[in-house]
């Protein structure tokens, strides 16, 4: 059995975000964290690990640097990595980035009792689509919102969450579970495993590792088989400081001087 686990290294936004001169990030110029989604996303496969004794496989896309990335989730507890990377996958979105990840997941093998884990966004993009469409290209059922996990004999028992309450849903295995903050608390990384996550392997996923794979195709990866851009990023302004007032009557008085009411 094993616990797959798409994560994603994501600029720190509570730092300074660098915009190039032509609109886009220039996220070369800035800090990189695991996206927090995706810790919650780890650590449900890593008590899964603890549970049954499955494999986990931890797994990016991105530029070689986020090796790094992969080395701290395997000081975790994870097993081994899958660092996607080529330039052949540059400037993806979402519909090209999941076809890009399905077709990883498809080389690292998919089981009957395989569970594919994905944090619910990712903080730089804001738009909770990867996960659910590596889905739908492995052609496995999905849960989204996941706030809790129980492990059966004969599947899962997932809860999820809506705006309104939650739902209790079971799920067959393999599967693929979209996990939010309420789920767990992700723990820190352990001396041993900081000592031991350099032996671990770590796998590199190419263009050519990956070509063969139907969903790779010229037009449905990178910028060309991209469907949507972004058009600008930028830094909103700073708003100024705001006014404490202490009773209704100056709150009307400063509303009657600014002629509001």
């Amino acid at each position: 059995m094993k616990a797959i686990v798409c994560v994603k290294q994501v600029p720190d936004t509570q730092g300074k975000v660098a915009v190039k001169p032509d609109g886009t990030m220039d996220r070369a110029a800035m800090a990189t964290i695991t996206n927090p989604d995706d810790l919650n996303a780890v650590e449900a496969a890593l008590q899964l690990k603890e549970e049954t004794g499955c494999e986990v496989i931890v797994v990016t896309m991105g530029p070689p640097p986020a090796e790094g990335m992969l080395r701290e989730l395997m000081a975790r507890g994870a097993d081994r990595g899958v660092l996607v990377s080529g330039r052949e996958f540059g400037g993806s979105d979402t519909f090209a980035t999941s076809q890009i990840l399905a077709a990883a997941v498809n080389k690292i093998g998919v089981g009957p009792e395989d569970i594919v884990f994905c944090g619910r966004q990712a903080i730089d993009g804001d738009t909770a689509q990867v996960g659910p469409q590596i889905a739908e290209k492995l052609h496995m059922p999905q849960v989204t919102y996941v706030t809790e996990i129980q492990k059966k004999a004969d599947g899962l028992v997932v809860k999820r969450m809506l705006e309104d309450g939650y739902m209790e849903m079971k799920v067959q295995t393999p599967c693929l579970l979209t996990c939010i903050k309420e789920l767990n608390q992700p723990r820190y990384m352990s001396v041993p495993g900081i000592f031991e996550c350099y032996a671990k392997p770590l796998d590199i996923f190419d263009y050519n590792a990956l070509k063969d794979d139907p969903l790779i195709e010229t037009d449905t990866i990178g910028l060309k088989g991209s469907p949507t851009n972004v058009y600008k990023s930028f830094a909103p302004p700073v708003k100024g400081a705001g006014m404490m007032v202490e009773s209704v009557s100056q709150l009307v008085g400063i509303l009657n001087d600014k002629h509001l009411i």
